[in-house]
C-alpha cells in the first residue's frame, strides 16, 4: 500500500517537474504499455550520467515494420568535464533493432537530472505501432539535450528532478513477436536518482 502512494505521488508530481531529493526512481505517466519491466542498471560508485546515447531504427517505409527507440545507454562520469576516456556505460534490457547513436553531453561540469519521453500514440489493428520514439534530458545547468529519434508522437510531462542527478535506468521491452506481428520495442522507461 505504502509503495503504490509513493508510485501515486511520483506521477502527480511527474508533470511539475518538482525536485525530489529523496526520489528513488523517478518516471513519466506517458509510457507504452507493453512488454515487462527489464533489470536496473547503475552507474559505478563514485560517478553520475553527464550524457547519454540512444538505439535507433530509421524509419523503414509505410509498408514495413517500425520500432524508432529500441534502447537507452548513460554514459556515467566521476563529474569532470565531458567526454572523459573514462567513461562508464550502462543499459538495461535493449532491442535488436537499429543502431547507437553517437553520445551527447551535459555542458561541462553538470549532469542528467530528469527526462521526457516521446511516444506515439496507441494504435492497433493493422496499423503500425512504434512505442517510444525518442527522449529528452535536462542538465543540472539548465541546458535540454534531445536524442536523435524519430519524430512520430508526442512529448509528455516532464519528469521529477533528481537533485543529485541520474546514477541509473530500467527499460520496459516489448520481446520480439516474430514475424507479420508488430513490434514496438521500448515502451517506457524510468531513472534511478544518485544516493549521494
Amino acid at each position: 500500500m505504502v509503495a503504490l502512494g509513493l508510485w501515486l505521488l511520483g506521477a502527480a508530481l511527474a508533470g511539475t517537474g518538482t525536485a525530489v531529493e529523496s526520489w528513488p526512481v523517478i518516471g513519466v505517466p506517458n509510457g507504452g504499455p507493453w512488454g515487462p519491466w527489464a533489470w536496473q542498471e547503475m552507474c559505478p560508485p563514485g560517478t553520475l550520467a553527464t550524457g547519454f546515447s540512444l538505439k535507433v531504427e530509421p524509419y523503414q517505409g509505410r509498408a514495413k515494420d517500425d520500432t524508432a527507440l529500441n534502447g537507452i545507454r548513460l554514459h556515467c562520469t566521476p563529474g569532470r568535464p565531458r567526454g572523459k576516456p573514462e567513461a562508464q556505460t550502462v543499459e538495461s534490457q535493449s532491442n535488436v533493432w537499429g543502431h547507437w547513436a553517437e553520445p551527447l553531453w551535459c555542458p561541462s561540469g553538470s549532469y542528467l537530472t530528469g527526462f521526457s519521453l516521446r511516444v506515439e500514440r496507441i494504435r492497433r489493428g493493422l496499423r503500425d505501432y512504434m512505442g517510444a520514439t525518442n527522449v529528452r534530458f535536462a542538465c543540472s545547468g539548465g541546458a535540454v539535450l534531445e536524442g536523435p529519434g524519430l519524430p512520430w508522437g508526442e512529448y509528455g510531462a516532464w519528469s521529477p528532478s533528481c537533485l543529485k542527478g541520474l546514477c541509473g535506468l530500467q527499460t520496459k521491452q516489448e520481446p520480439i513477436r516474430g514475424a507479420l506481428v508488430d513490434d514496438s520495442a521500448l515502451n517506457d522507461v524510468r531513472f534511478l536518482c544518485c544516493a549521494q
